[in-house]
């Protein structure tokens, strides 16, 4: 499994979902709600209707942890779901896959997705479905830089896991590295 990164630059974000906009509203917001919340792509695949209806925040059990996880859906996200979901029933998939009756999609089937349209943006490699958990981290840490508060967002051990996850550390080492000569 290759290390994957955050997108850094938020014009390239834009892009990116302005790419996801013409092939599939339900991908936009696959990528909207990843970069938005930071969940792993495991939870957000398996979010219902009922859990964003009419709702301020997102409160699942974490797949991986077994932990409750609690989450504001901020206003451009619940702008964004709301349109999605109109129409739909409770219990489906927010992320449904085309095949079977109420599937969600499959982590596979996120990674074909996200790859595809970020490729078309131009960036080449280091991309899978945890580049949105890590891009919500990294943009979050620019904002704030409390990697405290991050760091229990993601329920990382200790602060310096958390900086390494999202590529501060890997900034960094190029920052030294670019303006270090002989």
């Amino acid at each position: 499994m290759e290390f994957v990164q955050p997108i850094r630059d938020k014009n390239l974000i834009e892009k990116i979902k302005i790419e996801f906009k013409k092939s599939s509203y339900r991908d936009y917001l696959l990528f909207t709600t990843g970069i938005n919340t930071g969940l792993r792509i495991s939870d957000l695949l398996n979010l219902k209707v009922n859990q964003v209806r009419d709702k301020t925040h997102i409160v699942i059990r974490e797949e991986k942890t077994n932990k409750q996880k609690r989450f504001l859906i901020n206003q451009t996200l619940k702008q964004i779901l709301d349109e999605f979901i109109q129409g739909m029933d409770d219990e489906e998939y927010l992320f449904q896959s085309r095949k079977g009756i109420n599937k969600p999609l499959t982590r596979t089937q996120a990674y074909r997705i996200i790859n595809k349209v970020v490729l078309k943006t131009g960036i080449k490699d280091n991309i899978g479905t945890h580049t949105l958990r890590k891009t919500f981290g990294y943009h979050h840490y620019q904002k704030y830089k409390d990697v405290a508060i991050l760091q229990d967002i993601f329920n990382h051990s200790a602060p310096s896991v958390t900086l390494r996850y999202i590529g501060i550390n890997d900034d960094m080492k190029d920052k030294t590295i670019q303006e270090f000569s002989l």
